[in-house]
């Protein structure tokens, strides 16, 4: 979700913590939430995100693009930068994207935008994964343009249920129904096509100063033994409306919900997406259960009858 450059740091951490949360963890692993805060304490809750986030994203950085900073060209709309030796698999999962209404109508928005430039790539640098970033706001404050860069492999590789519940929810299973690795890789899509719509909601002043004041955080917090009750850090986390790990799975679960969103358009008359919903709750109750009511609010737009135990 993030864009530019890595926090050297994290990169370190990510690597070094990768092992205690391997993508494609799922929820049932833990018998109970006292075994999945078990799990969570492996390592500390700064390293687990770094680990977590890092592992689908590719890189957590600081994004400095200051407001009513001009846009590089003067395209508009959707302009999708997609080499042709992977066109094909490309096409198949934007044609899975708009199977669902909830697809058609965000690519809409933006395709027929003039004054929002969203760019799609691809790129090699993170295979299985994707992330969003180079936003870009005008002098008064709207977000006017961003960037999603989808990897090579988007349709293999399953996130964990830490800060993706979601797309774990499509982790293979016994069951007789299998998922296509493009409805996979369209979860992911609208993954990231929430992070430009929230990114869009959100004040980009203190978006700004988030990037701006994370890595001086991290800094921080990594060479004095880890203290978050540091004044300095304390005082840091209020002015960004909270800690980087905080900030980081707000994020997140916001792209979530917008995945959460396709998967149950996709599969809306499919007693699979019950399933689904299952699987979701389990993680969020163990993993999110701060941010159980975004999800839930989408469960409860539904009849009474189609909410799966919601």
């Amino acid at each position: 979700m993030r864009s530019s450059r890595l926090v050297h740091p994290m990169l370190l951490l990510a690597s070094v913590f990768l092992l205690s949360f391997p993508p494609g963890l799922t929820a049932h692993h833990a018998e109970d939430r006292a075994g999945a805060e078990r799990l969570k304490a492996v390592s500390l809750p700064f390293e687990s995100c770094v680990a977590s986030i890092a592992s689908y994203h590719g890189r957590l950085s600081d994004e400095r693009v200051p407001v009513g900073n001009r846009i590089a060209d003067d395209h508009s709309g959707i302009r999708e930068d997609i080499p042709n030796k992977y066109l094909v698999h490309y096409n198949q999962w934007k044609e899975e994207f708009l199977s669902t209404e909830v697809g058609r109508k965000e690519w809409a928005f933006y395709a027929n935008n003039p004054r929002f430039n969203l760019t799609i790539q691809i790129s090699r640098e993170n295979p299985e994964g994707a992330t969003t970033g180079n936003y870009k706001w005008n002098e008064a404050g709207q977000l006017v343009a961003a960037t999603i860069t989808l990897g090579t492999r988007l349709s293999v590789g399953f996130p964990d249920p830490v800060y993706f519940p979601v797309m774990n929810s499509l982790v293979p299973t016994e069951t007789s129904y299998q998922i296509n690795g493009n409805t996979l890789a369209a979860a992911k899509l609208a993954h990231e096509f929430g992070h430009v719509n929230r990114t869009g909601k959100v004040d980009p002043a203190l978006y700004q100063l988030q990037g701006q004041l994370i890595p001086q955080y991290n800094k921080i917090f990594l060479s004095n033994g880890r203290d978050s009750n540091d004044p300095h850090l304390v005082a840091m986390a209020a002015r960004m409306g909270g800690t980087p790990v905080e900030v980081w799975e707000d994020r997140e679960y916001w792209g979530e919900t917008n995945a959460m969103l396709f998967l149950s358009d996709r599969f809306a008359e499919n007693s699979f997406r019950c399933l689904l919903f299952s699987r979701i709750k389990r993680s969020v109750d163990l993993y999110a259960k701060d941010y159980e009511q975004r999800f839930l609010s989408i469960a409860q737009s539904m009849p009474s009858s189609n909410r799966c135990g919601w």
